[in-house]
Order: C-alpha cells, then sequence, then structure tokens
C-alpha cells in the first residue's frame, strides 16, 4: 500500500516519470547520520584537488546571479516530486571563478557532516544544476540540506547532496558514501541506475 502521499502514477506524464516511481506531494526527508546545524552566514564553500584552492563565503556566494529553476527530482527509494522550485547560484555562474588544472574529470562533493557524492565534471557543470539556498521561495530548511544544497535534478537525488561544504577536483571517479555502498556510481533515474550490478 502506498499510503495516502504516495500514488503510482496512471502513466509517466510525457516522459516525466522515471520507471519504477510513485508520485508524492509531500518532500520526504531522508538522510544518514545526525543533521548537521550551520548558521548561514558560517557556510564557506572550499574548493581543492585539481583546482587552484579557494573558498567562498556565504556572502560571496550570494553576490553570484541569482537564478530559480522548477523541475521535477527523483529518489533513489522510489518517489518523485514534480514541478519543484529552487533558487540559488547555477553551477555554471560559479566555474568560471574557478581555476581548473590540467586533468581534472570529476568533483567529489563534500558535506558538512561527512557526506560525499561523486559527479563526473559532465554532470556538474549544468545549466540547470544549482548550489540552493531556497525552496519555493522560502529559506531551504536544515531537514532538506539548508542553509545550502546541490541540486542536480537530472539524477537521483543522493547525488543533490545536502549541507554543501566543499568541491574537490579529480582526475577519475571516485565512489562516495552511497555509492561505496552499493549504489550506482551515476545515478540516472531515466535508466533505473538505483544500485552496481
Amino acid at each position: 500500500m502506498l499510503g495516502k502521499f504516495f500514488k503510482k502514477p496512471e502513466d509517466d506524464q510525457g516522459g516525466r516519470i522515471p520507471p519504477g516511481q510513485t508520485l508524492t506531494t509531500r518532500f520526504p526527508v531522508l538522510t544518514y547520520g545526525p543533521t548537521p546545524r550551520i548558521e548561514a552566514h558560517n557556510v564557506e564553500l572550499r574548493i581543492w584537488g585539481l583546482a587552484e584552492e579557494a573558498t567562498f563565503t556565504w556572502g560571496e556566494l550570494m553576490s553570484l546571479p541569482q537564478t530559480t529553476h522548477t523541475y521535477d527530482i527523483h529518489c533513489v527509494t522510489h518517489w518523485s516530486k514534480l514541478d519543484t522550485s529552487w533558487t540559488g547560484v547555477r553551477v555554471t555562474d560559479l566555474m568560471p571563478l574557478i581555476k581548473l588544472k590540467g586533468g581534472a574529470t570529476h568533483v567529489m562533493i563534500h558535506s558538512y557532516g561527512g557526506y560525499t557524492t561523486n559527479l563526473s565534471l559532465q554532470d556538474f557543470v549544468r545549466d540547470l544544476n544549482l548550489l540552493a539556498w531556497q525552496y519555493d521561495g522560502a529559506p531551504l530548511e536544515t531537514e532538506h540540506g539548508g542553509p545550502m544544497r546541490l541540486v542536480v535534478p537530472h539524477l537521483y537525488f543522493w547525488k543533490s547532496a545536502k549541507w554543501i561544504s566543499g568541491l574537490e577536483f579529480i582526475d577519475h571517479d571516485q565512489p562516495g558514501f552511497w555509492e561505496r555502498n552499493g549504489y550506482h556510481m551515476r545515478g540516472d533515474p531515466f535508466k533505473d541506475e538505483r544500485y552496481n550490478e
């Protein structure tokens, strides 16, 4: 039984719903371990690895262009939420301020609390990807990754790391937390890439 907050879609709504997903009007909270609690003014985004080391403060991130996107999100635990609205800094607006070194092909996303997840640069540097600090017009709640999280809507939502604290650029793919624990290295919901074979 799906319960009153989840429903099996009658169709894929024009290709919007990946295989195996149910729709929800809620925003489930799924987190491994304790929830970090960081004041927004204390947030720093550290850059290192195959990039010139740098740190962006909350104020510096807020001074960058702010963009609002509305898109569908899909969790590996089989729920999808349609038409979610997020505001933040586009990854493509941040990247010109980061001086990559030769050989960088991937980025390991680091979070306050120790969480990590991996992305190829091709998946990371997209116009729709945000360092989001607002959800539905309001500051992002702590349980959903506030003050700031990454949002990568074309992949399962575990790739959209909560409480983002750093970007480590690397020269090959490496597993992050859930990838080391059996999740797929990429996580495309439309290919049903939930778990490693």
